[in-house]
């Protein structure tokens, strides 16, 4: 019987320990990606001021081809809004462009639903330098306790940062077209 107490107190203190490790991770967190692409920023501008532009680089935007789409608002910049719900991977939420400069930068209010509820902000900075423009992918917010939780078994940073490295690919590819 004493094995046994041995047992359930080490398990409970292992899970104790588990749940304790958890809370000290990060309140927020902070994924970026960047890549020089060879157009200028007057070029690259578009594809992530308007959401319908948005939708031909988005690696997000192939992971369900049967996914709802709404657009509201303004049709590009400021007060844009895109909505979508889509399969488990696709999740359902809603994004508003909330500032907007000209051939410099975007910044986004994401809002999911599912699989999560959660408020994120994106941004997207461009930085000319001659023929090559910058361009930064940005996302950033608060990290809930079962967030922490799980970015003990999954790398945020991968989860996130391997999209977003496809997502600049495919936008490289797409301006750098003569």
């Amino acid at each position: 019987m004493k094995i046994v107490n041995r047992i359930i107190i080490g398990l409970v203190l292992l899970i104790g320990g588990f749940f304790a490790f958890a809370a000290t991770r990060p309140n927020s967190f902070r994924v970026e990606r960047s890549i020089h692409i060879k157009a200028p920023a007057a070029k690259l501008f578009p594809y992530i001021n308007d959401f319908h532009k948005v939708a031909e680089w988005s690696p997000w935007e192939k992971t369900d081809a049967q996914m709802q789409r709404t657009y509201k608002g303004s049709p590009s910049g400021k007060g844009s809004i895109y909505e979508w719900a889509g399969n488990k991977e696709a999740g359902k939420g809603r994004m508003e462009i909330v500032e907007s400069v000209t051939n410099e930068r975007v910044k986004v209010a994401m809002h999911f639903i599912e699989p999560m509820e959660g408020d994120n902000s994106v941004e997207y900075i461009l930085t000319a330098k001659g023929d090559i423009t910058n361009v930064k992918w940005v996302i950033y917010g608060p990290m809930p306790y079962i967030s922490k939780v799980v970015c003990i078994f999954f790398d945020m940073d991968k989860m996130i940062g391997n999209p977003f490295e496809k997502g600049l690919a495919t936008l490289k590819q797409i301006t750098e077209k003569p």
